[in-house]
């Protein structure tokens, strides 16, 4: 369970924390009694009601069962996951979950959407100014929430990613680290609906060297572009500018490994990793 600091996402929070407050109430159990049924402390109950902590789906569903609550917290799982987004990824996550296709590039590290939970929580503790443990457990939650785009069993969009050479090659949280990411690289990789691509290092055509992007085809119709320069991110819906995007992703794809080769090139460098 993480913190928030949003005034929209503290308000769902809170509004969640009451029903909690109130089911628990009417079960006539004190915060440490219902603590201890679920397995949290009383400060944790405590937080959770005063809508200072995320609670997971599992502690709702848990909590939801063990209150008698028929389904009343349960049915606040769709809230909470959107409030357990910082408010830059809202929109984001939200158009992830509407597209039909989409595709992307990345400079400097693995996609959000390929990485595994302790690349993240590495990727997040080495921020600076240095993140707390609750900043770094809220973001590693947030991002771990849109991964199940991938994981889900409802058909998922069609997805294309285009990573850099060096990016694999970096040994990000040790080489145990970058190895089981490379693996998990490895077994997205033979989705059905996911091609990665690689960029090799020494590519003299590069037409990628503007930054990271991003282009969604989303379920109305409409393509959307996007791209990221460190804290500062723009979504673009002008044709004329979505177009010179999708251009430009194109020719970063044409300039990469094909799929088999990237596969077979990422295989290669775990075996010598």
């Amino acid at each position: 369970m993480a913190t928030i600091d949003d005034d929209e996402s503290i308000a769902m929070l809170k509004a969640v924390g009451r029903q909690i407050k109130l089911w628990r109430e009417s079960a006539q159990l004190t915060q440490a009694e219902l603590g201890a049924a679920l397995g949290y402390s009383e400060e944790t109950i405590s937080a959770l009601e005063r809508g200072r902590r995320v609670p997971k789906p599992e502690f709702l569903e848990r909590a939801d069962e063990l209150l008698r609550a028929g389904g009343h917290l349960t049915a606040m799982r769709k809230d909470v996951e959107e409030a357990q987004y910082p408010k830059n990824l809202r929109d984001l996550a939200k158009v992830e979950a509407e597209s039909v296709e989409m595709g992307a590039y990345y400079t400097h590290n693995i996609h959000a959407l390929l990485q595994t939970e302790e690349y993240m929580r590495t990727i997040f503790r080495m921020r600076r100014p240095v993140y707390t443990e609750e900043i770094v457990e809220r973001e590693v939650t947030a991002r771990m929430a849109r991964r199940e785009i991938i994981d889900a069993a409802h058909p998922s969009p069609v997805m294309s990613f285009v990573l850099e050479e060096v990016t694999l090659q970096r040994p990000v949280g040790g080489r145990m680290v970058q190895r089981r990411q490379l693996e998990h690289l490895l077994r997205v990789g033979q989705l059905a609906n996911i091609t990665i691509q690689v960029m090799p290092t020494d590519t003299e055509n590069h037409p990628g060297l503007g930054g990271s992007l991003r282009v969604f085809k989303l379920r109305n119709g409409t393509t959307l572009g996007y791209t990221e320069v460190q804290h500062f991110t723009r979504f673009f819906s002008a044709p004329k500018e979505v177009q010179s995007l999708e251009m430009q992703y194109g020719n970063i794809r044409a300039e990469a490994l094909r799929p088999g080769e990237s596969l077979a090139f990422i295989e290669k460098l775990l075996g010598e990793t």
